[in-house]
């Protein structure tokens, strides 16, 4: 251990495990559970495509996620903790978890037996594929060498420029977890209207609906080339990537679709990453979801 600090995230960051393990970046899991009874830790007991596939296959039956435990935290904190190494934990907006308040329990409870610890505990205000995003930002400040408290600071500045903006298959999922006003649902359910969405600030904020996949699918894009057209900064300055859920194939069309527009567009990008979106957000919003994460990079 010869970091000189760590970074760790809560699971909604959906970050691949093989891609968390190469930037050194430990992830304390969510869980999720079929049955309200079971509670199987993601990446851990149950993977993504098992998770998906079981919605896909029991229609009508909503899984719940549950957060990580404080000594699910504790856990995790403690041999850097003991080694004298920072930790900067990010953790998922708290409008939608209160994972961020067991790490902070955490940190308290080991500030009494370890009281020059530190841990800095981060509300990313953003989940899934984005927090994934800001969470690489933070493995990109430790390796180019900023200080723990410059590396914090920094994150703490470019976390307001997050932005998702998705669409999902259907509005079934999004109105049983009550994310959705019922009267949209049922417009969704008889018309085939879908909702396009935008995530900032640890919220959702609705963008539009329209009729079937594709034209929401390109609405995001829309909303993603507005949002770059009113930035002062390039498109250099932003990390973007495609999230997906169940269906992988249909999430690399959509980014080679989305690489083409923004070239056309005049935008100087070469590569955009596709992730597949995990089950602490996949509950909310079925096996279908679709869309971008932007966030400006740490360092441009």
């Amino acid at each position: 251990m010869t970091e000189t600090f760590h970074i760790i995230s809560d699971g909604s960051c959906d970050l691949p495990p093989k891609l968390a393990q190469e930037k050194n970046i430990t992830i304390v899991p969510f869980y999720v559970s079929f049955d309200d009874e079971h509670y199987l830790k993601e990446n851990v007991e149950i993977d993504i495509r098992d998770f998906y596939q079981q919605m896909v296959d029991k229609k009508g039956v909503y899984p719940k996620s549950s957060m990580p435990s404080i000594q699910d935290y504790e856990e995790a904190f403690l041999p850097f903790v003991k080694a004298g190494i920072p930790v900067i934990c990010i953790c998922i907006t708290t409008k939608f978890s209160g994972s961020m308040q067991s790490a902070l329990n955490a940190r308290e409870l080991l500030l009494e037996t370890y009281p020059s610890a530190e841990i800095t505990v981060i509300d990313a205000t953003v989940n899934t594929v984005l927090q994934g995003q800001y969470v690489l930002e933070a493995a990109q400040l430790r390796d180019h060498g900023f200080s723990y408290s410059d590396a914090a600071a920094r994150l703490e500045e470019i976390k307001s420029t997050g932005r998702i903006f998705f669409t999902v298959g259907n509005m079934e999922y999004l109105k049983h977890g009550g994310r959705i006003g019922k009267v949209a649902s049922l417009a969704g359910s008889v018309l085939d209207i879908r909702p396009v969405i935008t995530l900032k600030q640890g919220e959702i904020f609705p963008s539009g609906m329209d009729r079937g996949r594709k034209r929401t699918a390109w609405k995001a894009l829309q909303l993603l080339l507005a949002y770059l057209r009113e930035s002062p900064l390039g498109i250099e300055c932003y990390s973007l990537a495609v999230g997906y859920g169940y269906d992988r194939e249909e999430g690399l069309s959509f980014r080679n679709q989305a690489l083409t527009v923004l070239q056309k567009e005049g935008y100087s990008i070469k590569e955009l990453p596709v992730y597949q979106i995990g089950a602490t957000i996949g509950v909310h919003t079925g096996p279908y979801p679709l869309g971008f994460g932007v966030i400006e990079k740490g360092i441009h």
